[in-house]
């Protein structure tokens, strides 16, 4: 009887050592099967974090590259020269780009194969400031402009493509012989004073043509800017508007005003332009006593902008 309960005690025993053993064995199967999973999640995280980190190291360098290449191609097929601002000489390399900003300014100009000046472009114009550069007391940087072959005549000005008042030099690559009538009161002199009245203009492109290969004097130039969220486009030829205006009859009419004078009557433009540019803005016609609009037949239209060409200005 004592050795059967001796017996019994002892499978007791081995049943418990047994018990205690599988439950360790499953209590450590389950820590695993929840560990797996986490070191799992952190290793598919750790990667997804290394793919995202590569993906923004590629794409870095994807903007400069960008600007680089836009940069680039302004300027493929064209050599990068400096030219002083007040060069009067009126030789041109062929085939370069040039600087003719003055000061910090960025405006480009672009020769041909023949040294002739055939575009400036221009990001921003910035308008000169008297304050702070270096003006002279006739309101230009330079006392002279470039002499460019065919400003030796009478009728032909040392037309700057960017003014002074716009902040452009008078060296070659700025300078072309343009007829005087156009260049200080026609369309040049008229998109000039557009562009400073709106304080300065963006998008800038002068396109500027030739009869042939060997002059260096235009024939056309076209201008393209945008001021106030406005592109405006201005083309125009090398001539003298007046002698256009009295070929096309808009100079000899005679017809009366509301006040039955006159309108031909010629009169003092001085009177009228009040800041002397020889251009006469809708304002200072108004400024002047006279009731809009100015037709074609009025002294005073051939010295106005009519922008839609339909012979009034200020309808």
């Amino acid at each position: 009887m004592k050795k059967k309960m001796t017996m019994t005690y002892l499978t007791l025993l081995i049943m418990a050592i047994f018990i205690a053993g599988c439950t360790s064995n499953v209590e450590d199967a389950m820590t695993d099967e929840n560990t797996e999973p986490q070191e799992e999640n952190t290793a598919v995280a750790d990667e997804n974090n290394e793919k995202t980190e590569e993906t923004s190291r590629e794409d870095e360098p994807v903007v400069e590259e960008a600007a680089s290449q836009t940069k680039d191609d302004l300027f493929s097929g064209y050599e990068q020269i400096e030219v002083d601002g007040g060069d009067l000489s009126g030789d041109r390399e062929s085939s370069v780009a040039v600087d003719i900003g003055f000061g910090d300014r960025e405006y480009w100009a672009f020769t041909n194969e023949y040294g002739q000046l055939v575009r400036v472009v221009a990001k921003e114009i910035i308008l000169q400031d008297d304050n702070t550069e270096p003006v002279l007391s006739n309101g230009r940087y330079f006392s002279d402009e470039a002499k460019v072959p065919g400003v030796e005549s009478d009728v032909l000005d040392e037309g700057h493509i960017i003014a002074d008042s716009l902040g452009g030099v008078s060296n070659a690559y700025n300078i072309t012989p343009q007829e005087s009538t156009l260049n200080r009161h026609g369309d040049q002199a008229y998109m000039e004073d557009v562009i400073r009245d709106a304080g300065g203009a963006t998008d800038f492109e002068a396109v500027i043509s030739y009869p042939d290969t060997d002059t260096q004097i235009p024939s056309e130039y076209q201008y393209s800017y945008t001021i106030n969220g406005n592109e405006v486009v201005d083309t125009f030829e090398n001539v003298n508007p007046d002698e256009v205006n009295e070929s096309l009859g808009l100079t000899n009419n005679e017809s009366s005003d509301s006040d039955g004078s006159s309108s031909k009557q010629e009169g003092d433009v001085s009177s009228v332009d009040a800041n002397g540019n020889g251009q006469v803005t809708i304002q200072e016609a108004k400024d002047a006593g006279f009731t809009m609009p100015i037709r074609e037949d009025h002294w005073l239209y051939p010295y106005m902008r009519d922008n839609d060409g339909d012979g009034m200005v200020g309808e």
